[in-house]
């Protein structure tokens, strides 16, 4: 019925004018936005993961020590670290490493030889992992001077705040499936009230409220979805156009969807075609009982 309609009852709602093409470029509207807010979510929920598990693997050995005696303290460091159970790799990071690490905040132009920098060990952990407190307590003990850092201060106020981004995001697709009820539920009353008088004259002629409501839900149901298509089809087609995720582009590159998840968006159609049901349905019944 919601698809074949009845060609009497369509008659009802006006098939053009100003409600419907509002109604038409509204939905669309929700749908184009529906898709970026959705994609920053699922983005966020991506880079959360990605800074979890990656942050969770590697930790660094920091050593404070006199620039002629650092070389040996990190040869050091790195055997007692080759031998310590749960680690996967170790990597010495020379002054070229730290170089290319503070390049992005100081610039290229930067002469290390002028900082008091630390040497840094980098921990790449094995699958099982490693007892983070007794190496930490070895490291102490035999190589004065050293500090293990597992990242875990910074790490979580990273994740947390990706976490929050991606709450933030759904809660954004749900404050626009709100907006569209809404907005169905002043289109309908709108077009309800226009016909007001075609209404009472197919109730005398023995229209039944179900009959003539099914008018509007019909109508309005299928602008919503026509709208909310080409919205979410311009959004899918403006995501592909923007730059790929690289390490080097950051997060704002990385805005999209992965593999299956471009069939995400083809949910949101769908879905904003049942808010109009549900919000069309209650509204007519309403403004009918009203007109009653």
């Amino acid at each position: 019925m919601l698809v074949r309609g009845d060609a009497q009852s369509d008659r009802v709602v006006p098939p053009s004018g100003f409600t419907a093409r509002l109604t038409v470029f509204a939905a669309a509207a929700m749908g184009f936005l529906a898709v970026f807010t959705l994609a920053l979510s699922v983005a966020a929920g991506r880079l959360a993961d990605n800074w979890g598990s990656e942050l969770a693997r590697t930790s660094t050995v920091r050593i404070t020590a006199p620039a002629d005696q650092m070389p040996a303290l990190q040869a050091e460091v790195a055997a007692i670290l080759e031998s310590t159970a749960g680690v996967d790799s170790v990597r010495t990071l020379s002054t070229a490493d730290q170089q290319a690490l503070l390049t992005p905040w100081f610039g290229s132009g930067l002469d290390l030889s002028a900082l008091p920098l630390p040497g840094l060990v980098e921990i790449t952990q094995a699958t099982q992992g490693f007892d983070a407190q007794g190496l930490r307590l070895r490291l102490e003990a035999e190589v004065p001077g050293a500090a293990l850092d597992d990242h875990s201060q910074w790490r979580a106020p990273l994740v947390a705040a990706a976490e929050r981004l991606r709450s933030v995001g759904w809660i954004s697709v749900l404050l626009l499936g709100l907006t569209s009820a809404a907005m169905v539920t002043l289109a309908a009353n709108a077009s309800l009230a226009a016909n007001a008088q075609v209404i009472r004259v197919l109730r005398l002629v023995g229209a039944t409220d179900s009959y003539i409501a099914q008018a509007f839900v019909r109508r309005f149901t299928l602008r919503v979805l026509l709208g909310a298509f080409a919205g979410a089809a311009l959004g899918m087609v403006v995501l592909r156009m923007m730059p790929a995720a690289t390490d080097m582009a950051g997060f704002l590159s990385g805005i999209g969807f992965e593999g299956a998840g471009w069939l995400l968006p083809a949910v949101i159609p769908p879905l904003m075609a049942a808010v109009a049901f549900v919000a069309t349905r209650i509204a007519a019944h309403r403004a009918l009982k009203e007109l009653a």
